[in-house]
């Protein structure tokens, strides 16, 4: 991931993680390998997380709803983030970009500075988007065992 980020910030390479269908094919065999592993060997433990402990007897199947719908789009929120914050990036330095030629010359400066940090930034949002999802995806797992 931290590859594919790190690439699409070179001129003429597309990222292939602003794809949903690249990344959510990542979070999703992931996910489910964690699923399937906790149900098939700590089936007790799988059902005890989906009722957290102290939650009085009225609110207990409203509980167990909201953590099987919490549990199943995890892998939708995985990829999605990592989709839009690459997406949001590669926009801004795109749309920047389109504008220096309409502009004079010391605008045009400003604009190459400007350009120069969003990259920056950008290299720091592919570095930490890579982190964030393989932490995450160890958070999914841990909560298995």
């Amino acid at each position: 991931i931290l590859f594919n980020n790190l690439m699409g910030l070179f001129p003429y390479i597309y990222t292939s993680t602003s794809h949903l269908t690249l990344t959510l094919s990542l979070a999703l065999p992931l996910w489910l390998s964690f699923m399937i592993y906790g149900w098939i060997n700590h089936t007790q433990h799988m059902f005890a997380h989906l009722d957290p402990q102290g939650t009085p007897a009225v609110l207990m199947p409203f509980m167990v709803c909201i953590e099987t719908i919490s549990n199943v789009i995890q892998p939708g929120t995985l990829a999605v983030r990592l989709t839009a914050n690459m997406i949001a990036g590669h926009l801004l330095l795109t749309l920047l970009g389109n504008t220096g030629p309409s502009m004079s010359y010391m605008l045009v400066t400003f604009l190459l500075v400007a350009q120069i940090a969003l990259l920056v930034l950008e290299s720091a949002v592919a570095m930490i988007q890579s982190y964030v999802f393989a932490v995450l995806s160890t958070l999914y797992s841990s909560e298995v065992n």
